[in-house]
C-alpha cells in the first residue's frame, strides 16, 4: 500500500504537469497529498513533519543553484539583446546549412555540457541561438526544448570523461575515475548521439510534412538590419565560461560555474557594448526568467525530498535490490526507478549509492563496470515530466507547453537512455 500510495501521487503530478498545471502550486499540492496518505506529521513544522520536509528540498536546492540560474538566465538575455547570438547563428547557418540547424544546436549543447558548463545553464545559454537557428530555417520551435535536453542530458552527461556531476557522484562511492569503464562508454555514446539525431530529424520531417513551421511570439527577439557584432567578441564570453568553470573545477567546485558565468556576462557587455538596445531591460527580464525557472525545480526537488522520506520509498529501494540475476542489471533497475521517483538524475544516485555500491561491489561486480551502468541508468527516467530541468527547459526557458514539445523529450532522453543502458549491460556482460 505504502508503494502503491507514492506511485499514485506520482502520477497526479506527472498528469497534472502534462495538462500545464503550475508547477510551484500543484508539486506541494502532491507532496501534502503523499504526506498525509503516508502518515507524516502534517500540523507541526518540526523535523520529520510535512512542512519541514518539504521546504527543506525546496531551499536547499534554491541555495544552492539560484546564483547558477541567475547568471545563466542573464547571460543569455545579454547575448541575445547585444546580438551575439544572432551573430552566431548567421554564422552557423551560413557554414551547416537550414538543413542541419537542429545538428547545430544538438553539438553546441554537447561541447558546452561537455566542456563542464551545467546543464540548466546551457539551456539557457543556447536558447536565444536555437531560436535564431529555428526562425531562419523555419522549423517547428516546439522541437527546440528536446534539441536542447538531447545535447545536455544524454550522451555528454553520463559518458566517460565527462565534467557532469552525473559522471562524479559514483567516484565518491566505487573509487573510480571519470574515465571508468571507457572501453563501452565510447560506443554508447556513439549509439546515443547518432541514433537520436537520426530520430529526431525524422520527428522533425513528420511534422514538416504535417504543415507545422516556425511561428514567431510577441516577446521574440526580432532580428532586424542592425549592425550585429564581431564574431570573435560573440563567441569569446562562450568560450570564457567553458574554460573558467573547467580549469576552475577541482578549485572552486561549484562556485567556479558561478564565477564563469559571472565573467561571461562582463565580457559579453564590454566586448559588445555599442551594439546593446537596452541593458536594463534584459537584466529586468533574465533576472525574471531565473526566478520562474528556479521556484519550478525547487517545487519538484521538494516533492522528492517527501517521498524519500516515505515508507514507500523504502519498500521500493528493498524491492530493486533484491531483484535477482547479474548485479549489473538490478543496480542499473535500482538507480532508473529511484532517479524516476525523485526526477533527478544525481539525486537518484546520491540516495541509492550509500547503499548500492558496497552491496554490489561486496557482491564482486567490477566497480568500473557499475559506475558506467549507474551513470548511463540515471539518465533515463530521471527526465520524466516533472524532472525539474525538463519543467525548466520546457516552460520557463522556452516558453512551450508540455503537451506540444515532451514528446520528443521522452523519446529521446528517456526511450533512447533506457535502451543505451541495455546495451551496456550486454557489452559489460560479452567483455
Amino acid at each position: 500500500m505504502d508503494l502503491f500510495i507514492l506511485i499514485l501521487t506520482l502520477a497526479l503530478l506527472i498528469w497534472l504537469t502534462m495538462r500545464g498545471a503550475n508547477l510551484i502550486v500543484v508539486a506541494p499540492f502532491c507532496a501534502l497529498i503523499l504526506a498525509y496518505l503516508s502518515g507524516f506529521d502534517i500540523g507541526t513544522v518540526e523535523q520529520h513533519g510535512f512542512t519541514h520536509t518539504y521546504m527543506k528540498g525546496f531551499t536547499g536546492f534554491f541555495a544552492s543553484w539560484f546564483l547558477v540560474f541567475l547568471l545563466g538566465s542573464i547571460f543569455g538575455k545579454l547575448m541575445e539583446d547585444c546580438g551575439a547570438a544572432e551573430k552566431i547563428s548567421h554564422y552557423i547557418m551560413t557554414h551547416v546549412g537550414s538543413e542541419r540547424a537542429a545538428l547545430a544546436v544538438v553539438l553546441a549543447c554537447a561541447v558546452l555540457t561537455y566542456g563542464g558548463v551545467s546543464v540548466f545553464v546551457v539551456a539557457f545559454t543556447a536558447y536565444p541561438i536555437a531560436l535564431s537557428l529555428f526562425r531562419e530555417a523555419n522549423l517547428p520551435r516546439r522541437f527546440i526544448p528536446a534539441c536542447l535536453a538531447f545535447g545536455s542530458a544524454t550522451f555528454t552527461m553520463t559518458s566517460a570523461g565527462s565534467p557532469e556531476i552525473q559522471n562524479w557522484i559514483p567516484i565518491k562511492y566505487l573509487h573510480t575515475s571519470p574515465w571508468a569503464g571507457w572501453q563501452v562508454s565510447i560506443p554508447i555514446a556513439i549509439f546515443m548521439a547518432v541514433v537520436g539525431y537520426v530520430w529526431l530529424k525524422r520527428m522533425m520531417k513528420t511534422a514538416l510534412v504535417n504543415g507545422e513551421h516556425f511561428i514567431g511570439r510577441d516577446g521574440d527577439p526580432h532580428p532586424d538590419d542592425r549592425d550585429l557584432p564581431n564574431l570573435i567578441t560573440s563567441i569569446l564570453p562562450l568560450v570564457a565560461i567553458v574554460l573558467i568553470s573547467f580549469l576552475a573545477h577541482e578549485a572552486f567546485h561549484q562556485n567556479a560555474l558561478v564565477l564563469a558565468l559571472l565573467i561571461g556576462c562582463i565580457l559579453t557587455y564590454l566586448l559588445n557594448i555599442n551594439h546593446f538596445n537596452n541593458t536594463g531591460k534584459a537584466l529586468h527580464e533574465g533576472a525574471y526568467a531565473a526566478l520562474i525557472a528556479t521556484g519550478n525545480t525547487c517545487a519538484v526537488v521538494g516533492f522528492g525530498a517527501v517521498a524519500k522520506a516515505t515508507p514507500g520509498f523504502e519498500v521500493a529501494m528493498a524491492a530493486v535490490m533484491s531483484l535477482p540475476g547479474d548485479g549489473l542489471v538490478s543496480a542499473s533497475v535500482a538507480i532508473i526507478v529511484i532517479a524516476g521517483i525523485t526526477g533527478s538524475a544525481s539525486g537518484g544516485q546520491s540516495i541509492a549509492l550509500p547503499e548500492l555500491a558496497p552491496h554490489y561491489l561486496n557482491a564482486g561486480v567490477d566497480a568500473s563496470e557499475l559506475h558506467r551502468v549507474v551513470a548511463i541508468s540515471s539518465g533515463a527516467l530521471d527526465s520524466l515530466p516533472h524532472n525539474g530541468y525538463i519543467v525548466t527547459t520546457v516552460r520557463a526557458i522556452c516558453g512551450e507547453s508540455h503537451a506540444s514539445a515532451y514528446g520528443p523529450i521522452f523519446a529521446l532522453t528517456v526511450i533512447l537512455p533506457l535502451i543505451a543502458t541495455i546495451l551496456a549491460v550486454s557489452l559489460f556482460a560479452m567483455f
